[in-house]
């Protein structure tokens, strides 16, 4: 049986959609030192991609040696396996954007492209590199700023971060960088800062798609933080420029839940799976069929994730974080913690803390634990399913006073964090009071 742990696997997809993408923008070039865009002649916002992956492909039959055709595709190749849980794109844009820079060795274009599909694979180093090696051919390229920013957050480097967003933010301001901004900060616990920068945003965003991708960053912000009905209209407001737009559709379906509408948050959870069956939405709907008693279904839903765990590996994508959590509910603790080791060896951020202190605790190693744990919420980020696991190591261990101080602020902050966590949660900290 898969529990609250799973929660996490839906926000590291979260912000693997940070990392991939700028929201929906179209994948053009940008502007080189000479003034000339290089822009493919193919924009593949999110709502056409498939159909403008294949007027790009008819293109570059008809024009092979476009380099800035081929990083296009490239890009969109990792833009159509984020979209819909493809993970064989990822050999394809690899060879694609070798292509490109084959045609025209070190165009930023490529690089930034290569940064994009090192983030998608969780391999965070190679992503600053590509990225670092596309501002030294083009210092303004957007891309390359928000994938170094990204990079530096996915390997716990964010005070580093914090000043790659202030760079990018003097070059190129505007909503893929301001995105980026927010999220520091929100790490940081500076939820106002992070709010205020992304209704910035909102307010300079003129796409569709762009909109899209805002208010649903202004909706995963509100539902951290507990406020179910912002929450939703956030994701109304995304949902009204993009009705196709699956983070939003994602994102309504979790506030509905924990608005207490299960039965709209299975309908529209259902609806996001049959499209991209990712591990975030999979788990979120196992779980709403596990509180409903639907084990069977919820079962169906588990074994999927394992499936795409494995397809994911398959095409080079690093997947110990996933595979932690994972393995830690389905019982297989010892998996569990050898794939935490293994991600804390390649990166330390309060995702992998956490993940590590889950799999310590979930074989019985509650001391050793707690630092972990601790770690995870020492920024001061505001996640309700660290403070809840805090809390919960913290009982094991035989910290009364401390898990209940953790358990009562994850029920503040976001009660309904989870169909299952919450439930235990409000267990647990009635036994503890009981106690007193």
């Amino acid at each position: 049986m898969i529990s609250r742990t799973h929660i996490q696997l839906g926000l590291c997809a979260g912000l693997l959609a940070i990392a991939l993408t700028a929201g929906a923008v179209a994948f053009g070039g940008d502007v080189p030192e000479n003034g000339v865009p290089a822009v493919s002649p193919v924009s593949l916002a999110s709502g056409d991609l498939d159909a403008n992956v294949s007027s790009l492909q008819r293109h570059l039959r008809e024009q092979p040696r476009d380099f800035s055709g081929w990083a296009t595709l490239g890009l969109a190749y990792v833009e159509q396996a984020r979209m819909n849980g493809d993970a064989s794109r990822y050999p394809q844009a690899e060879r694609v954007l070798k292509r490109s820079l084959s045609l025209e060795p070190g165009n930023d274009q490529a690089l930034a492209g290569q940064a994009a599909l090192a983030a998608a694979r969780h391999d965070f180093p190679d992503a600053l590199k590509y990225a670092e090696r596309a501002l030294k051919a083009n210092p303004y390229s957007e891309r390359a700023l928000a994938s170094r920013v990204d990079a530096l957050v996915e390997l716990g480097r964010y005070d580093d971060a914090a000043e790659a967003a202030d760079v990018a933010d003097e070059r190129r301001p505007g909503v893929p960088v301001f995105t980026r901004y927010a999220y520091v900060h929100e790490l940081r616990g500076d939820v106002r800062t992070a709010r205020r920068v992304l209704e910035q945003a909102l307010s300079s965003a003129t796409a569709p798609s762009d909109v899209a991708y805002v208010a649903t960053q202004l909706g995963q912000l509100a539902w951290n933080q507990g406020d179910y009905e912002e929450a939703l209209l956030q994701y109304a407001r995304a949902l009204a420029a993009d009705d196709t737009y699956l983070p939003a559709l994602e994102g309504r379906a979790r506030a509905q839940a924990a608005g207490g509408e299960p039965e709209a948050a299975v309908k529209g959870m259902e609806a996001v799976v049959a499209r991209s069956p990712l591990p975030g939405p999979l788990v979120v709907l196992g779980e709403l069929y596990e509180a409903a008693g639907q084990d069977d279904r919820a079962g169906d839903q588990y074994h999927l994730v394992d499936a795409w765990t494995a397809l994911a590996r398959a095409n080079g994508v690093n997947v110990d974080l996933d595979t932690a959590l994972a393995a830690a509910d389905h019982g297989d603790a010892d998996a569990a913690l050898r794939a935490a080791r293994a991600e804390w060896d390649r990166r330390r951020t309060v995702h992998t803390a956490d993940a590590l202190a889950w799999a310590l605790h979930m074989n019985g190693r509650d001391e050793e634990a707690l630092p972990y744990a601790r770690r995870a919420t020492a920024t001061g980020y505001r996640n309700a399913t660290f403070l809840y696991h805090r809390g919960m190591i913290e009982r094991a261990a035989g910290h009364e006073r401390d898990a209940e101080k953790h358990l009562s602020a994850t029920l503040r902050l976001n009660p309904g964090f989870s169909p299952l966590g919450a439930r235990e949660a409000r267990t647990a900290l009635k036994d503890l009071e009981a106690g007193e």
